[in-house]
């Protein structure tokens, strides 16, 4: 089993996008907990993501942050403690078997079927569909 951890696109959008208007004191702290893993992906922290996250999380941010938005993607493709796993279309087809019976987006199947298959067993993020994925445990901060 792996000691690296997968980061889920929630995360990012968390840490990153400025929000339109005032937060509750539930999503205050989710932010706070998002920033503090970034900072420490930042310091080093190996975490692994698919690339279906890496474009998720590409098209969330550039939407809201623009230009600013490739300081991030620059980031997480040439950081030495992020892996970028690939997906072809054998994860893809086992994913949307998953996504469909267990009724999660597809995008999460996939991070879900990369991570079983390099034993990786925990992922940062936000997204409670995660929690009704078996084997893997969600972590928040």
């Amino acid at each position: 089993m792996s000691s690296l951890r997968f980061v889920d696109a929630s995360v990012f959008v968390y840490a990153f996008l400025k929000p339109r208007r005032t937060l509750t004191s539930h999503e205050v702290e989710v932010k706070e907990h998002a920033k503090s893993i970034v900072r420490r992906i930042n310091e080093g922290e190996q975490v692994g993501l698919t690339v279906a996250q890496l474009v998720e999380v590409a098209n969330v941010l550039e939407k809201y942050m623009g230009i600013a938005a490739y300081q991030v993607e620059k980031f997480l493709l040439n950081a030495p403690s992020v892996e970028i796993y690939p997906v072809d279309r054998d994860v893809c087809v086992e994913a949307l078997k998953i996504a469909a019976e267990i009724g999660v987006e597809l995008s999460d199947a996939i991070a879900y079927v990369v991570m079983l298959r390099h034993g990786v067993r925990e992922i940062y993020s936000f997204d409670t569909d995660f929690d009704r994925l078996k084997g893997i445990r969600r972590i928040t901060e």
